[in-house]
């Protein structure tokens, strides 16, 4: 397979533009490697310098299982394809579990910024309280390669302390290596509702959590209308805070992340179609998102419509 050259970022070529510039000001406290790495997600790619991201996760196969994961479309069994469909599609980014970027890394090594999730769950057993387990230490992340480093919290599991912590500790490493981190925020837990995993009160809280741990990006799902917690709920109506649309309700979360200086990027979620998920983007953009983070609405596609509907998430987020 091969990537198509015209596609790929010469950002080394293109100076970093007042935008990134402004964002990178909100990170004035970290070392400089953290700050190159920020700066080097920013101005990869099709968005490469307007401060918005469009970034490819594929960590569902150890999430999820091989066969729900790349059944849909048999060529993403194979860990290059996901390299080239990042590539093809202009992505800021790819994100994936160790092992997956190991086999092939090797023959991408400069092509694209890589994200190793460093925690990891699977579906083999489930209950109410989940945890990742840390599948990979910041020093192989760093030997890989990272750009950054992702990791997953559950803000309402009762295991939420070991998480806080566990990401506190890789935190202190990775940013002494010079690697920014990625929190994937997403509320579970025996004390929340189905509905309330994306209820606006607790995406707002989940995201504001990941920001006070230190995460230099943050990915949240889009949030719905419900709010879960009832004081919560006292809160919002006492103070007008607009929830009605999906715009009002992004507007909210970017705004719970230390009032928008801190990276907000959004998951696709479940499988829609294409006009669903230009239509969502377009709230989200509308709102103020950085950026989304689409996996299986990409790669479960056939790989030309995978890398259209990239193109297209892209093309709302340049505005």
């Amino acid at each position: 397979m091969n990537s198509n050259p015209a596609s790929q970022s010469d950002a080394q070529n293109v100076p970093v533009t007042p935008r990134v510039k402004e964002i990178l000001s909100w990170y004035r406290t970290e070392n400089t490697g953290v700050l190159t790495n920020l700066c080097r997600l920013m101005m990869h790619g099709t968005l490469a310098g307007t401060g918005k991201m469009v970034i490819l996760p594929v960590d569902q196969g150890f999430e999820h299982g091989p066969a729900r994961s790349f059944a849909p479309n048999p060529a993403g069994y194979d860990p290059a394809y996901h390299f080239e469909l990042a590539l093809e599609s202009g992505c800021s980014g790819y994100a994936a579990p160790y092992g997956q970027l190991a086999c092939v890394a090797s023959d991408y090594i400069g092509r694209i910024p890589l994200i190793v999730k460093v925690n990891n769950s699977d579906v083999l057993f489930s209950n109410n309280a989940p945890i990742s387990a840390v599948t990979c230490s910041v020093r192989d992340a760093l030997q890989m390669g990272a750009t950054a480093i992702g990791f997953t919290i559950y803000p309402g599991s009762n295991h939420r302390k070991e998480m806080y912590e566990e990401i506190r500790e890789m935190s202190s490493e990775a940013r002494s290596y010079g690697l920014p981190v990625i929190i994937w925020s997403y509320a579970r837990g025996e004390q929340l509702s189905k509905a309330g995993e994306t209820a606006v009160d607790v995406i707002a809280y989940s995201a504001h959590i990941a920001c006070q741990l230190g995460a230099h990006i943050v990915k949240v799902k889009p949030p719905t209308e419900v709010i879960e917690q009832a004081e919560a709920k006292k809160a919002y109506e006492k103070s007008g805070i607009p929830v009605a649309t999906l715009t009002e309700r992004t507007r909210h979360v970017v705004q719970s992340c230390f009032n928008g200086r801190r990276i907000v990027i959004f998951s696709g979620g479940e499988a829609k179609s294409d006009s669903e998920i230009i239509a969502q983007v377009r709230e989200l953009a509308a709102g103020g998102a950085f950026g989304s983070i689409m996996g299986r609405n990409s790669f479960q596609r056939p790989r030309e419509q995978g890398v259209k509907l990239l193109r297209d998430v892209m093309a709302v987020f340049r505005g």
